[in-house]
């Protein structure tokens, strides 16, 4: 089939015809689900994507139906799919890749830096048919999402940065959420650390010190996000801000300490025409606000 970089490894999907992968996006002629991912409602469908002759292969989920929009997750969410997402789902067909590195997705080790992670992600769009999806990121997905429009300025549809890294005011430095303790870091990412979202990531199994295999899985996260924000998260983004031309929402929330407000004044400064809409919430907004930060979102993108 054309557009696919070696064979799509799906779990428990049989493949679709190419008439019912137009009619889940709603336009002839989008490849947009290549061998039954997408077009799925409820739970998310797992598929395993190689690119590069498989020296790179990428975890996906998908669920939904509507225009294609990728969604690239924070190194901070334990899950990569959410309430958020599904939300997202009702309206759109959703793909949440795993970022090299993550658990399920590898080759992070082959990648030479962000630009390398922009060409896979880019590559990741033709296996899968996608000519120009919205694109949608947190945290350090939003600083992918923005290297993508930025580098590939005709391939994202819209484009919406939750809080997104890349950028750094020596006058008011990000917080290090690759160092700080469960504790502190409960209190960075989220604006009321006692509420029932925040404690359950707080009790996640990762935070349990006697859970070998999900503490390893945690430091495999964040070995990999290291590896592109490391010691700090500005790998020259700033420079191309001004390429952007996809129309563009940032979303924030309003008590966000690990990434705080004069970021998003930053943002908005440097991409051009910019929207920039701010919720009740911290940095973890969207899983804080699920269904008000889906609904900003589809707002947006429609």
């Amino acid at each position: 089939m054309a557009g696919v970089l070696g064979p799509l490894v799906a779990g428990g999907s049989d493949g679709v015809s190419r008439r019912e992968i137009d009619e889940r996006h709603g336009s002839a002629g989008s490849l947009g689900a290549v061998g039954g991912l997408g077009g799925h409602v409820g739970a998310p469908q797992e598929h395993f994507v190689p690119l590069r002759d498989g020296v790179v292969t990428l975890r996906v989920l998908s669920a939904g139906r509507g225009a294609p929009l990728v969604y690239f997750h924070s190194f901070h969410e334990v899950e990569p799919w959410s309430p958020f997402l599904d939300r997202l789902a009702e309206r759109f067909t959703v793909y949440a890749p795993v970022h090299p590195g993550a658990p399920g997705s590898s080759g992070v080790e082959t990648l030479d830096g962000v630009y390398d992670l922009t060409l896979a992600y880019d590559e990741l769009f033709d296996a899968l048919g996608l000519a120009n999806p919205h694109l949608v990121g947190h945290g350090f997905g939003g600083m992918a999402a923005a290297e993508t429009a930025a580098v590939f300025r005709r391939r994202p549809a819209r484009l919406v940065l939750v809080s997104p890294l890349g950028l750094w005011l020596d006058q008011t430095p990000s917080a290090d959420l690759l160092i700080l303790p469960v504790e502190e870091l409960l209190a960075a990412l989220w604006a009321d650390p006692s509420s029932p979202a925040a404690r359950a990531w707080a009790s996640a199994p990762d935070a349990d010190p006697d859970n070998v295999p999900a503490l390893a899985a945690s430091l495999q996260r964040r070995s990999a996000m290291a590896k592109f924000v490391w010691p700090i998260p500005d790998r020259g983004l700033a420079r191309r801000l001004h390429r952007i031309v996809a129309p563009t929402l940032l979303l924030w929330g309003e008590s966000d300490r690990a990434n705080p407000l004069v970021y998003a004044e930053e943002w908005q400064r440097r991409v051009k025409g910019a929207a920039l809409r701010l919720l009740p919430g911290g940095h973890m907004v969207i899983h804080e606000q699920p269904d008000a930060a889906a609904a900003a979102v589809t707002e947006f993108l429609t």
